[in-house]
């Protein structure tokens, strides 16, 4: 699953620009590797992992390719900063991905939840997004205007299943992802109309550095595992490719959708 090929069917994102938060590791890092291998240029934020961002950076061709950003992404003023760095690494900005969030592991019951972590998982998860959005929005407006023959732009934020059916003892994490679908369905009704594309991309349990306490787990995992009709988890490159799909022509007419990517756990009609 290291490599991702669509022959005959390419999807392209050749001459387009993308920023993906948390990018250096797991389904941000995967999505990367997949946009580049589309022929974007991208640009990827990470908060403290340098060496795995740069090391993602050389792999991806470099600074005329692939940039990284080290950036926080706790507050509104966050989300905007980081959409300001990446325009000016980039030039444009065609491309949102929001792919960063915390999901603190340990069980929190929402009696004895503490209003710091309630906070900090509002902060990163929500409050963040809003500034991307906000900026992101605002940029590919003038951008567009500048040049009515260019195409708008895409948004795809990322949530999760457990926004879509709660999460006893993470009651901050599932409110701050339930939060993203109803922004995504809100995005697609006010941007839909002047050629901004937003959607959601809303996986279930994925082997990746944030899922591992949980994961490694054997009583927990095999829990887990009973409960997914294909019977694991799936790899950031199964999440990753649903992502860039819906930032190339062929999703053309989608916008506002929640596309699950669960391996069946959670059915929403």
């Amino acid at each position: 699953m290291s490599s991702f090929s669509t022959p005959g069917v390419p999807l392209s994102l050749q001459g387009r620009t993308a920023l993906i938060t948390g990018g250096s590791r797991g389904i941000g890092a995967a999505a990367v590797r997949l946009f580049h291998q589309a022929g974007a240029r991208v640009a990827f934020s990470y908060q403290s992992a340098t060496e795995q961002a740069n090391a993602l950076a050389t792999e991806c061709g470099g600074p005329d390719y692939c940039i990284p950003i080290q950036q926080p992404l706790n507050t509104i003023e966050d989300g905007q900063a980081l959409i300001a760095a990446a325009v000016k690494a980039l030039g444009k900005l065609d491309c949102l991905v929001v792919n960063h969030g915390i999901w603190p592991s340990h069980d929190a019951p929402i009696a004895g939840m503490s209003n710091d972590q309630w906070r900090t998982t509002i902060g990163v998860n929500l409050d963040s997004v809003f500034g991307l959005v906000q900026a992101a929005t605002a940029h590919m407006q003038s951008q567009h205007r500048a040049s009515e023959t260019a195409p708008r732009g895409h948004i795809v934020l990322v949530a999760s299943t457990a926004a879509q059916r709660g999460e006893a003892f993470h009651a901050d994490y599932a409110a701050s992802k339930g939060a993203l679908i109803s922004l995504t369905k809100s995005l697609s009704s006010e941007l839909a109309p002047i050629g901004i594309h937003c959607n959601c991309v809303a996986p279930g349990w994925v082997a990746t550095e944030m899922s591992a306490a949980a994961l490694n787990q054997p009583e927990t995992s095999n829990k887990i595992m009973s409960l997914i009709p294909l019977g694991r988890p799936a790899h950031p490159n199964e999440i990753a490719g649903p992502i860039l799909f819906l930032c190339t022509p062929l999703a053309g007419f989608i916008s506002g959708e929640i596309f699950n990517v669960n391996g069946g756990a959670v059915l929403v009609g």
